[in-house]
C-alpha cells in the first residue's frame, strides 16, 4: 500500500472526514442510533449540508463551535448541524408502540427499519463480530418483527411530517430459503400502497432461490443491498463465521441477478475497512464489483458497544488507511460514472456512514 497521493484540497477534505468518521465529535445529538446491525453508536448530523453519521465521542479532538468543526484551536472549514428530532417520533401505533421502535430517522431524510430484528446467525459461534442486531431488541428499543401495516403507518407519517425522501428496509436472516426476502417484499408493498413513489431499498443475504430478487423488484423496491462486508474468505470466516458459510459464488450470482433485475448501480454491497483485508486488494475487489454494476459502499469498521469485536478489544482502522481505501474506490467509481446518489434509495444513496460522498463517490 502506498498512501502518498498528494496534498490537494480534496485529499485534505477526505482526510478530515475520515478522522471525523473514526473519532467522532464531542457533541450530543437529538437523533442517534445506539445499536443494531451497525456500524456504530452514531449521532446524525449534517456536515457541509450532507448527511453524516458520526460517533458521539466526548474525548474526540473535534468539537463544534458556532456551527463549525474545530480541531483544537483550528477551524477545519467544515460546518456541522445536528439533525433535529423528527416529529413522527412523538407518535404511537394504535396498539401503543412508539413509532421510533418501528423505524428510525437516518441522516436528515432517510427512514430505516430492520423488519425482522432476530437473526439465525446470532448465536455467539455464528455471529458477525461487528453486529448487535438483537441487542436493541433486548434493550426494548424495538420490536422483534414489524408488520407491513405498522411500517406503512410510520412511513406515511415520516414523509408527511418530516419530509422523508427514501426508506431502507433490512432484515436479520431467517430460516427459509428466501433468507428474509419474503418479509421485505410484503413490507415494500404495504409502504408503497400508503406512500406511492417513495424510493425503497431492501437489504438481505443472497436468497437461496434467486427468484426472490425479481419478487422484491416486482413489489416495488427501487434498489437492493446484498452485503458481503468482506471479499477475502479468510477474513469472512474470522469475522462472520455463520454468514461465511454462504459461498462467495452465491453472492456473485445474486449480485449478477440483481443487476439484471434492478439495473446497473441499483445494487450495492457493504465493504468494511478495518477487518484485516489488504487495502490494495480491497480496492481491487471493489473495482471488480463496479465492473459488475455493483456499488461498493465502503464504510469504516468502528467497534460498537455490545459487539464481540468490542468485547475483544478490536479497534477501528487508522484514518490514513480509511482515506486511502476511500480515495481508491471513489476514483474507480468516478471513472465508471457511478454515484451513490443515483441509487435513489439505500445506504449508498444516503452516504452518511461513509466518506465516499466527500471523495466524489
Amino acid at each position: 500500500m502506498s498512501v502518498g497521493t498528494g496534498s490537494t484540497a480534496v485529499d485534505v477534505r477526505i482526510a478530515t472526514r475520515a478522522e471525523l468518521a473514526l473519532h467522532g465529535v464531542a457533541l450530543e445529538t437529538p437523533v442517534r442510533r445506539p445499536d443494531g446491525a451497525g456500524p456504530s453508536d452514531d449521532g446524525h448530523v449534517l456536515v457541509d449540508g450532507a448527511g453524516a453519521a458520526l460517533p458521539r465521542n466526548p474525548n474526540s479532538p473535534y468539537s463544534v463551535r458556532d456551527g463549525r468543526v474545530w480541531l483544537g484551536d483550528q477551524d477545519t472549514g467544515l460546518t456541522l448541524t445536528p439533525v433535529r428530532r423528527p416529529r413522527f417520533y412523538d407518535l404511537t401505533t394504535a396498539d401503543g408502540i412508539p413509532y421510533e421502535r418501528i423505524a428510525r430517522l437516518h441522516g436528515a431524510d432517510v427512514l430505516a427499519t430492520t423488519v425482522v430484528q432476530t437473526c439465525i446467525r446470532y448465536a455467539e459461534a455464528d455471529r458477525c463480530r461487528f453486529c448487535t442486531i438483537e441487542e436493541s431488541l433486548r434493550a426494548g428499543a424495538t420490536v422483534a418483527a414489524k408488520t407491513p401495516a405498522q411500517l406503512a403507518e410510520v412511513a406515511e407519517a415520516a414523509v408527511r411530517l418530516d419530509g422523508v425522501r427514501q426508506m431502507v428496509m433490512t432484515t436479520g436472516t431467517t430460516t427459509g430459503p428466501d433468507r428474509g426476502a419474503r418479509a421485505l417484499a410484503r413490507s415494500v408493498r404495504a409502504v408503497l400502497a400508503a406512500v406511492p413513489g417513495l424510493p425503497v431499498q431492501v437489504q438481505c443475504e443472497p436468497p437461496g432461490d434467486l427468484a426472490w430478487i425479481r419478487e422484491l423488484r416486482d413489489a416495488g423496491a427501487t434498489a437492493i443491498g446484498i452485503h458481503a462486508e468482506a471479499l477475502d474468505d479468510e477474513v469472512r470466516r474470522a469475522w462472520m463465521p455463520g454468514k461465511s458459510t454462504v459461498p462467495m459464488a452465491e453472492y456473485e450470482a445474486a449480485w449478477d441477478e440483481a443487476v439484471r433485475v434492478f439495473g446497473r448501480n441499483r445494487v450495492s454491497t457493504y465493504l468494511l475497512v478495518g477487518l484485516g483485508e489488504d487495502p490494495d486488494e480491497l480496492i481491487a475487489g471493489a473495482g471488480r464489483l463496479i465492473e459488475r454494476g455493483v456499488y461498493p459502499f465502503v464504510v469504516p469498521f468502528r467497534p460498537m458497544r455490545g459487539t464481540l469485536a468490542a468485547r475483544d478489544g478490536i479497534g477501528a482502522p487508522s484514518a490514513e488507511v480509511l482515506r486511502y481505501v476511500t480515495r481508491g474506490v471513489a476514483d474507480k467509481l468516478s471513472a465508471a460514472g457511478m454515484r451513490g446518489a443515483d441509487q435513489r434509495a439505500g445506504c449508498a444513496a444516503c452516504g452518511a456512514c461513509s466518506v465516499l460522498p466527500a471523495a466524489g463517490g
